[in-house]
């Protein structure tokens, strides 16, 4: 019967479906979370009869029916999130597209939204890296480094940082990387605020100084651009299709009970 294995995948993509709001809302405190959606689309369909339209007589439509749905993928929201003022020298938020260049303790490198940055101590030294201890990059792909005694540490929209050594003189230290890509959908989500790029998402884009559209701000981080009233919303209209394909299961289950007893 057709329709217990059609119900059966409204069900199974139903549950995708909740799982992946319920990842939304687990998420909603976490700083430059993107909000996910799954997407569907209908599986194979049977032609129990064809159009005969001929010299304008017969049936011009077909007779088909189908065998469900599936989940095609799951797509990713890039809106900017709102923006929360904390005072933090290292808390940077980037005002519209990009991200920051992170290098992994293996040298892959990765990208993110979240400017929550800390500095390491190393010996005399102190390097610029996110809350995992992963490197921070420049623009010229390097670490950045601030030497003993560096105070007053500023960063500009463009994301030039400059700070004033032990003599109090201002000196430049490093130009944040920020990069943008032409498909940041197709960007591979390995958990920890990071992505990876992937050919889907093309490759990565250096955003100059001259073409730069967006702005790095200190002391500001950016919010889960997640709607807990759209997400909440979402999960009762997936409840309710996830009732009506166990419904469905069931009147197919009776009308077959009461084909096998038809016989008694």
């Amino acid at each position: 019967m057709r329709a217990l294995w059609t119900a059966a995948s409204g069900m199974k993509t139903q549950q995708l479906n909740i799982d992946t709001i319920s990842n939304n809302l687990a998420n909603v405190n976490t700083t430059s979370y993107k909000k996910q959606k799954v997407e569907f689309k209908d599986l194979l369909y049977v032609t129990l009869r064809r159009n005969n339209l001929v010299e304008g007589e017969g049936s011009p439509v077909n007779l088909q029916v189908g065998h469900g749905v599936m989940a095609s993928s799951t797509s990713r929201s890039f809106m900017t999130g709102s923006l929360e003022r904390t005072e933090n020298t290292f808390d940077l938020a980037i005002d519209g597209e990009g991200f920051f260049a992170i290098e992994g303790p293996n040298g892959d490198i990765f990208y993110t939204r979240d400017g929550n940055l800390k500095l390491s101590v190393m010996d005399n030294e102190m390097k610029l890296v996110t809350a995992d201890g992963y490197t921070v990059l420049s623009d010229f792909d390097d670490e950045i480094i601030f030497e003993e005694g560096m105070q007053n540490i500023n960063i500009t929209e463009n994301g030039l940082i400059v700070a004033e050594d032990q003599e109090g003189e201002l000196q430049e230290i490093a130009t944040l990387k920020l990069v943008k890509f032409v498909n940041p959908e197709g960007l591979e989500s390995i958990g920890r605020n990071l992505y990876k790029s992937t050919t889907a998402s093309g490759e990565k884009i250096a955003m100059e100084d001259e073409g730069r559209t967006s702005s790095i701000l200190q002391g500001y981080l950016e919010t889960s651009n997640v709607q807990v009233v759209d997400e909440m919303v979402r999960l009762i209209t997936a409840q309710r299709a996830y009732e009506i394909s166990s419904k469905a299961i069931q009147t197919s289950d009776e009308m077959l009970s009461t084909a096998n007893n038809l016989k008694r």
